[in-house]
């Protein structure tokens, strides 16, 4: 009976050391879970609207916040161009469990759903264009409205007897490109400046190029030409060059491409209203770090009107070296 009962004791307490360990293997933290204290790693991304040299200025702000909250923003550009290229690209995004996408939409109404469906998987905030229809938490850009009739009064000016006009842009759809356009329109009215031609592109940079071409040539008494978008301006530039319209047609566009600017500085063209893609990127890093990281704290702290504006300045042949000078330092933070 001794002996049973030495191997009863045994048993039970050979068992009794298993359940203690199983039970501190349960009490033991998922490998995925991060230590105590440690900030939770968050997945963010940034989606241009197209590849256009106008988002390295923007990429410059993404790195400053990175730098100061030591996190990484993913920075995606779809290659074409297109809604379907974009919407591609927010839906893989989601698939993958990113904590907040910021996103400057290409059209608006037609991506609504898509926007929409991305809303409810994550963070969203947009970007220098807007879809204020959807679901999205933030637009961080330009006033478009405002900064197309900044442009519209600078063309007043140029036009003081008035005259045609013609505008040229990627896509009229985008809610940058109708915003400016609504706004340049809003300024030059009762001013004698008539609109004759509005051309789209699809991001065609040779398309671009040609459509200035095509109506410079149809109308002869063309005053001036308008880029709505960044790659318009050099595209506009390189057409009056390429005919010998230098000094007999006016341009009037947007951004800071470097062609762009070089031409103000040449007197190819007279004036540009640039935004400041600085402030969408480090703005847009900074508010998809909050909501991802403070929740409800965060989305309180959103202002009331959902819009952060970030404004414009007009650049000209009087200011253009200085721009092109502070440009520069901004961009060599990301080479």
């Amino acid at each position: 009976m001794d002996n049973a009962k030495r191997r009863l004791g045994s048993v039970l307490a050979a068992l009794s050391v298993l359940l203690l360990v199983g039970c501190n293997d349960e009490k033991k933290p998922s490998p995925k879970a991060s230590p105590a204290g440690e900030a939770k790693v968050v997945k963010l991304a940034f989606v241009t609207n197209n590849p256009s040299q106008f988002w390295k200025i923007a990429e410059a702000g993404l790195r400053k916040y990175e730098r100061e909250a030591k996190i990484q923003v993913d920075l995606k550009m779809p290659p074409n161009g297109t809604p379907e290229n974009q919407n591609e690209i927010l839906q893989n995004l989601t698939s993958q469990a990113y904590d907040a996408i910021a996103v400057s939409v290409i059209a608006p109404n037609d991506q609504l759903r898509v926007l929409d469906e991305v809303a409810r998987k994550t963070h969203l905030i947009t970007f220098d264009s807007d879809a204020d229809k959807s679901k999205r938490l933030l637009y961080i850009g330009t006033n478009n409205f405002e900064a197309g009739k900044a442009l519209g009064e600078r063309i007043v000016k140029l036009l003081p007897d008035g005259g045609k006009i013609a505008v040229f842009v990627g896509m009229l759809s985008a809610d940058n490109a109708s915003q400016r356009l609504k706004g340049i329109e809003a300024a030059i009215q009762n001013h004698g400046i008539e609109i004759v031609d509005k051309r789209e592109d699809n991001t065609d940079r040779a398309k671009a190029r040609s459509n200035v071409e095509d109506i410079i040539n149809a109308h002869q008494d063309l005053k001036l030409v308008v880029g709505l978008w960044n790659y318009n301006g050099p595209a506009i530039a390189a057409a009056i060059q390429g005919l010998g319209k230098v000094n007999k047609i006016k341009a009037a566009v947007f951004d800071e491409d470097d062609a762009t600017l070089e031409a103000i500085a040449s007197g190819t063209i007279a004036a540009t209203v640039v935004q400041k893609p600085f402030q969408f990127g480090y703005l847009s890093a900074k508010w998809m770090h909050d909501l991802a990281t403070r929740g409800d704290a965060a989305k309180k702290a959103l202002p009331a009107t959902g819009i952060i504006d970030t404004g414009v300045t007009i650049i000209d042949k009087a200011n253009v070296a200085a721009f092109q000078a502070e440009l520069l330092e901004m961009k060599k933070s990301v080479e």
